[in-house]
């Protein structure tokens, strides 16, 4: 079985290699030249680039590689599984099924699961982390599809940005939640609902958002003792580490693992950002 993920799940290209995972990038466009995520740019370019007053664009996967993936798929007669970032935050996912019932029409065998997770970052990664975990055991592809689908739905995101007007610039909040008085030191904690970035709190300054964050994972966060929790930063390892031990004295979590934002969420997200990633304890995102 062949597990796929997308770049937005900003997971190291070391991790593709080492877990026999098909890395499909997506693009960053910056000084008028495209860049395949991971694969072609460092993410801190990017951030450097925005402190510099440049704005990245970014772009998701053409058709044609689909094309290519999915053909060259049903050609080896394996199944399949791609783990996809949210389709409320990029086409990747549509384009992702449209190549896909192209190649089915020909190959009417042809065993390719799609996920749409509703997932970004690494609240995506960890879920692709648990599918090779799974295929590691001996899961059937129904099986991955299934426990995927439910940890999904549980996948909880809680971030803060420096400015929430590289989101707005993006599209991917509105101008209208972006109008939030910078000046005053006031930082926006967001989360994903249904797939998009929803802003649903505004506090004065990074320590009382990471205090905030630790009072939302106590309240919904399932067995925080039995997880592996996440944590992703643009290019501010500090805030990340400190973060990081505020978990690990408070929910003593089976493991903490830290990763930089990757070159497209950096691109919308901007430098300061940072954010957090676990389960909670329902069957929908809180």
């Amino acid at each position: 079985m062949r597990i796929f993920a997308d770049s937005a799940c900003d997971l190291p290209l070391s991790f593709f290699k080492e877990n026999d995972v098909t890395l499909i990038p997506l693009h960053v466009l910056l000084d008028d030249r495209e860049y395949e995520d991971i694969v072609e740019i460092d993410s801190r370019e990017v951030y450097e680039a925005i402190r510099q007053g440049k704005q990245p664009k970014t772009s998701q996967v053409s058709p044609e590689l689909f094309m290519q993936l999915w053909g060259e798929l049903a050609a080896s007669g394996e199944d399949g599984i791609y783990i996809a970032f949210s389709s409320e935050l990029s086409g990747t996912y549509s384009t992702a099924v449209m190549m896909q019932e192209q190649i089915r029409q020909e190959n009417p065998d042809f065993n390719l699961v799609i996920i749409d997770t509703k997932c970004a970052s690494l609240g995506l990664g960890l879920l692709v982390k648990e599918a090779v975990r799974l295929r590691s055991d001996g899961a059937s592809t129904d099986e991955i599809e299934r426990e995927i689908k439910a940890l999904a739905k549980r996948m909880e995101h809680l971030f803060t940005v420096e400015d929430l007007d590289y989101l707005a610039k993006g599209g991917r909040v509105s101008r209208a939640s972006a109008f939030i008085g910078g000046i005053l030191n006031i930082k926006p904690l967001l989360h994903v609902e249904n797939g998009k970035l929803v802003p649903f709190e505004k506090h004065r300054g990074r320590k009382k958002v990471i205090r905030r964050m630790l009072e939302l994972m106590a309240e919904r966060g399932d067995r925080l003792a039995q997880q592996t929790i996440a944590i992703s930063h643009s290019d501010d390892e500090t805030i990340a580490l400190e973060l990081k031990d505020a978990i690990i004295e408070r929910f003593q979590p089976k493991e903490v693992e830290v990763y930089m934002i990757g070159s497209v969420i950096g691109a919308h997200v901007g430098p300061g950002t940072f954010s957090v990633y676990f389960l909670n304890g329902s069957n929908e995102n809180s």
